[in-house]
């Protein structure tokens, strides 16, 4: 070493914030605080203003941290290793400042060496740089009459209708160059009030984690603990949460802790060895993302993912995670061929070792956290995930239920004329529907890769198009579970998800879209003011059928009901453009009804077949019911009516 290198060497100072119970914490899976402790912290020392870092690197045998305050040197500051043998290499280094760009200089065991972003970073450079920055987390946060109401808003019990959005592509400064977009508050002071104006109560933003690949849409992640920096700070993303907080919009994070990609500066191969990801790569590999699968055996991996889970709930008052990709964490043969998977010690295809992670995940966020709630991305049919750990569950609050959502679409995608004979599919999400706490989705997976935007997926004319989507839409929000809608979906987007460009906008200056939007609107308003669509909404006792076996008329027709027995909505579906005048509904009570919605109300561009004023049941036995209740049905529609009881039948 040169007389130079010598002389900074003593700058890295001894220093840790680890204690012995932290240790043992991390090394038995069970740290959810490790962002406390890992990464680069500035402090003083001793009088002096610095910077400590600390990084796991079990297999390394040199560390050192470089950055702009050494222009880049490899072993001017040397990380000191733990003498308790956990592979935690860290030290103080007065003099760095936030701001400064910083990176791992790793020499393993085996002589490799590698440069690496910190696991734990804060900020990042925007891609394509890719140092990480020293950056604290202070805010001054300003919605606490959120958090501290927020119980009610994300129970259960309550009104789920999410908002799904990509934020690069939600609205571009300039749709023709895919390199420009909105900071975080640009993004907030356009899309907070669009959010509140239609009536959702959550949104859901895919992965705003740092990764460097666009087209990843964000679920390749490198930097899992800082905020994507293409829209600005960390502490600008904490303001555009604040806003919706501030709006009373609940904000839902896209987690994932299934895979990560093999960028050079991120976690595969850490220190050379395989530090996160399996070792083998029957376990270790993910071939449909040309990814790698975290070693979920490895109990501070656990602590990594459990602190990951954790941060973005804590310092960034997140509402909820939506956990991406459980099927492929839970099961060995996701994706794979014979003889290309490992069966577990039980000779079985589940990832024994995921499960247990997934359940202690479930069980600290909501023992930390009782007032947000985890959702379940999984196509499969595993027992209990959205039910108690302590019932064989995997804990989750909520579980997409990605079967309504294919048979719903293979269903709307026929033409009117051959429904009849595919009733049983598109009913049969109700034999089911209270297994779970399901989440019905209509995601940005529905409208990419050839799949065709929403509008076009529905047969027919133009006419017939929007009518089908109005109708779909009062299916979703009348069936049973909470609903989400991908942006773009609640006006009728006419070209595919293009993460490169922003929505379709202009469409709003047809009469159709602005048609479709207001019914969505209408429908969130309805839907969050309606207790009967809600309040049993996991529940049996919430739903009744009432016409389930007209099949040549293609007709549906059930009751949603809340806690108190008064409290009764009725939907009828008409699958078909043939208008029903007079059709007959056998009702067990009698009463008085309100159409309370129509999908085919003028305003929403449709044909004007509705119900007016007050429809009375009358003493008549009609399909082994005691009342009926006669209405017109508009064409390929819904008609919506709240029951009034009255002292008669008459």
């Amino acid at each position: 070493m040169t007389g130079d290198t010598n002389r900074t060497i003593q700058y890295v100072e001894p220093f840790t914030l680890f204690s012995s119970t932290d240790i043992t914490l991390f090394q038995s899976g069970s740290h959810y605080r490790l962002y406390e402790k890992f990464g680069a912290h500035p402090m003083e020392v001793e009088g002096a203003n610095g910077t400590y870092f600390a990084v796991w690197a079990p297999d390394a045998a040199f560390v050192a941290v470089m950055g702009d305050f050494n222009e880049w040197d490899h072993y001017c500051h040397t990380l000191l290793p733990r003498w308790d043998n956990s592979g935690i290499w860290e030290g103080f280094v007065p003099g760095v400042k936030a701001g400064s760009l910083y990176k791992y200089f790793i020499r393993s065991n085996s002589g490799e060496e590698l440069i690496k972003g910190d696991p734990y970073a804060n900020y990042w450079e925007v891609r394509p740089k890719t140092a990480s920055v020293v950056h604290p987390l202070d805010y001054e946060w300003d919605d606490k009459k959120w958090m501290t109401q927020r119980q009610r808003r994300n129970s259960l019990n309550s009104p789920f209708a999410v908002y799904e959005v990509h934020l690069a592509s939600w609205r571009r400064p300039d749709p023709a160059d895919p390199e420009r977009v909105y900071s975080y508050q640009e993004i907030a002071d356009m899309l907070v009030p669009y959010v509140k104006e239609m009536g959702f109560t959550h949104v859901e933003l895919m992965p705003v984690m740092e990764h460097p690949f666009d087209g990843s849409w964000g679920y390749q992640l490198t930097g899992y603990f800082a905020p994507t920096s293409r829209y600005g700070t960390p502490q600008d993303f904490m303001e555009m949460v604040e806003a919706f907080h501030l709006a009373d919009i609940g904000v839902i994070l896209d987690w994932v802790p299934s895979h990560f990609p093999y960028d050079a500066h991120g976690l595969f191969r850490f220190d050379g060895s395989h530090v996160y990801e399996y070792a083998d790569m029957r376990k270790g590999y993910h071939p449909d993302w040309n990814s790698y699968i975290f070693n979920y055996a490895r109990n501070e991996v656990r602590s990594f993912l459990l602190s990951n889970a954790v941060f973005w709930l804590d310092r960034f008052h997140a509402d909820g995670l939506r956990v991406d990709a459980i099927a492929s964490m839970i099961h060995l043969d996701y994706s794979r061929e014979r003889g290309a998977w490992v069966p577990n010690e039980l000779g079985g295809n589940e990832n024994l070792e995921a499960i247990s992670f997934l359940k202690k995940l479930n069980e600290t966020i909501y023992a930390l956290f009782p007032d947000v709630q985890t959702i379940a991305e999984d196509s499969t049919s595993h027992y209990g995930v959205s039910r108690p750990t302590f019932m064989g569950g995997l804990g989750f609050g909520m579980k997409w239920m990605m079967g309504w959502m294919n048979d719903t679409l293979d269903y709307f995608k026929k033409d009117p004329i051959h429904r009849k004979w595919y009733q049983h599919d598109f009913t049969f999400s109700i034999v089911y529907a209270f297994g779970e706490n399901f989440m019905l989705p209509l995601s940005h997976d529905e409208v990419v890769h050839g799949k065709s935007p929403m509008i076009y997926k529905m047969p027919g004319d133009d006419w017939q198009k929007f009518a089908n989507l109005r109708l779909l839409y009062s299916y979703m929000y009348t069936h049973p579970g909470t609903k989400l809608l991908f942006m773009g979906d609640e006006f009728g987007q006419t070209s595919e998800w293009n993460f490169r460009g922003e929505l379709d906008w202009h469409l709003m200056r047809h009469a159709t879209h602005k048609g479709l939007q207001a019914f969505v609107k209408d429908l969130n308003q309805l839907y969050t003011q309606s207790t009967a669509l809600y309040e049993q909404q996991f529940d049996a006792a919430g739903f009744e059928w009432v016409v389930v076996n007209d099949y040549d008329n293609c007709i549906l027709g059930y009751v949603r009901k809340g806690k108190e027995p008064g409290d009764v909505l009725l939907v009828i579906l008409n699958m078909t453009p043939v208008v029903r005048e007079n059709y007959l509904v056998g009702l067990p009570v009698a009463g008085e009804w309100v159409e309370v919605l129509n999908s085919d109300m003028p305003v929403y561009y449709g044909s004007g077949v509705v119900n007016t004023g007050i429809l009375r049941t009358v003493k008549q036995t009609y399909n082994g019911r005691d009342y009926t209740l006669s209405l017109r049905l508009p064409p390929l529609g819904a008609t919506i009516l709240k029951w009034q009881p009255t002292a008669s039948g008459k």
